[in-house]
């Protein structure tokens, strides 16, 4: 027989095995970062972010709790990739183990292009990348500005594609930095120096290819928000094909290279030739038709001409015959109306009505009708009272009288279920005198 002796050792509660493993945790595990991919992101109304951190072999819970998560500028979508900064932490509750997500980057990549997401999202929502806005390229601009660098390859090149392609278009050059921590200020005053000016029909905004550093003027809030005040259309040649900046997002068509954006901003001498060329054979065919279709009819007319005393003596006797047709009828119709006029006069002799019977008639019928009117008048009157004291039975004022109130949200729909509004959302409250605006702070709903 096996007999069990109890231990001295101390037995512990759940919570209790729980708590010294998450205080383990928090003082051998600094923070650290890990590497892999979002997966079943959850975005709560406290603004917090819950989600899974995985790789090929294995996944952790990660929470990042709202003050982190505003800071990072954007929202992860499940499958990306992303590197994590977090503390290792267990909640108690459930004894599950998870991670606290500080911070995060991209994997990979280094600040300069998260700040070009950030921004990239921000102006995003703000509507300026909309294909709406976004304007054709004119016609036949009068001129054609260029804005980048007057050391500028890309210069050259826009210069030697539009003097081959269209040297009937004048180029105004309106020259700044492309390159360097004041770059993007000095393009912003070229864009804003040729938009007072008002001599060109279109912008060429380029630069010649680079890394990351070397196009990052063109990845600036203010040059984006000038780029889309513009008043004329803007072509943006930043780089190589490949190359994508914040301008060529805004701008209102991208070009992969500076001497692409010369080809896109007009067409070229040949093609406006041979357009005219065109139109010169069409005007011609449509000439000649109508050329002889007017000498067609110039020979039909020709032999339907008659001399003129002729004509003359053809309108005198169909004037005559008319004249005397006139006449006939204008006899007829007068001894006409003179017959019509006896037989009335007659008739209306016999027909003389008798007024005063008549007027007696009337007379009781107008105090029939008046009598009447009155009582209808008086049932009007009492069928009134009785609606109006319904009415006021019926009134909700009544109702808010004794303490309760109607709740409206932001489009003025009646509030019936608290689960149906978000926490933050303002509500107008009517009451039985005024109404106030509150925020929702918490919701719970009727079991």
């Amino acid at each position: 027989m096996v007999t069990y002796q109890r231990t001295t050792e101390p037995v512990w509660s759940v919570a209790q095995l729980n708590r010294q493993v998450a205080q383990i945790l928090d003082q051998s595990l600094p923070s650290v970062w890990v590497k892999g991919e979002v997966s079943n992101f959850t975005q709560a109304a406290s603004g917090h972010w819950y989600f899974s951190i995985k790789d090929e072999r294995a996944s952790v819970r990660a929470v990042m709790f709202r003050g982190r998560a505003q800071a990072v500028g954007f929202v992860p979508k499940a499958g990306e990739q992303f590197e994590f900064r977090c503390t290792v932490t267990l909640y108690e509750p459930r004894g599950d183990y998870q991670v606290q997500v500080e911070s995060l980057r991209r994997t990979g990549q280094g600040d300069l292009h998260e700040a070009f997401l950030r921004l990239k999202d921000k102006l995003e929502r703000q509507g300026l990348f909309d294909p709406e806005r976004k304007r054709p390229m004119p016609v036949l601009p009068r001129a054609v500005g260029v804005i980048t660098s007057l050391s500028a390859a890309a210069l050259r090149d826009v210069l030697s594609a539009l003097a081959r392609r269209a040297p009937h278009v004048p180029v105004i050059i309106y020259p700044a930095p492309v390159q360097g921590s004041e770059a993007a200020g000095k393009l912003v005053q070229a864009l804003q120096l040729a938009y007072a000016r008002q001599e060109v029909d279109a912008i060429l905004l380029v630069r010649g290819g680079g890394s990351m550093e070397d196009l990052w003027s063109f990845n600036d809030e203010h040059l984006a928000l000038c780029i889309a005040s513009s008043p004329v259309p803007i072509i943006s040649g930043v780089g190589h094909e490949t190359d994508f900046t914040i301008a060529d997002f805004v701008a209102d068509l991208r070009a992969p290279t500076p001497t692409a954006a010369a080809e896109l901003v007009c067409r070229s001498q040949q093609e406006w030739l041979d357009i005219l060329q065109g139109l010169q054979g069409h005007l011609q065919q449509r000439m000649q038709r109508i050329l002889e279709r007017a000498s067609l009819r110039l020979d039909r007319a020709a032999g339907m001409l008659v001399s003129p005393g002729q004509r003359i003596a053809q309108q005198q006797q169909r004037l005559q015959h008319v004249q005397y047709r006139l006449q006939s009828v204008m006899r007829w119709r007068i001894e006409r109306e003179r017959a019509r006029q006896l037989q009335i006069s007659r008739a209306l002799a016999r027909q003389q009505p008798d007024v005063r019977e008549a007027s007696e008639r009337l007379q009781q019928c107008v105090q029939r009708l008046q009598r009447a009117w009155s009582q209808r008048v008086q049932q009007k009157q009492h069928s009134l009272g009785l609606l109006s004291h319904t009415l006021q039975a019926l009134s909700p004022l009544l109702i808010l009288n004794r303490g309760y109130a109607i709740v409206r949200d932001a489009r003025g729909n009646v509030v019936q279920n608290a689960l149906d509004l978000n926490v933050g959302e303002r509500l107008d409250v009517e009451l039985s005198r005024g109404q106030v605006s509150v925020t929702v702070q918490d919701k719970h709903g009727l079991l």
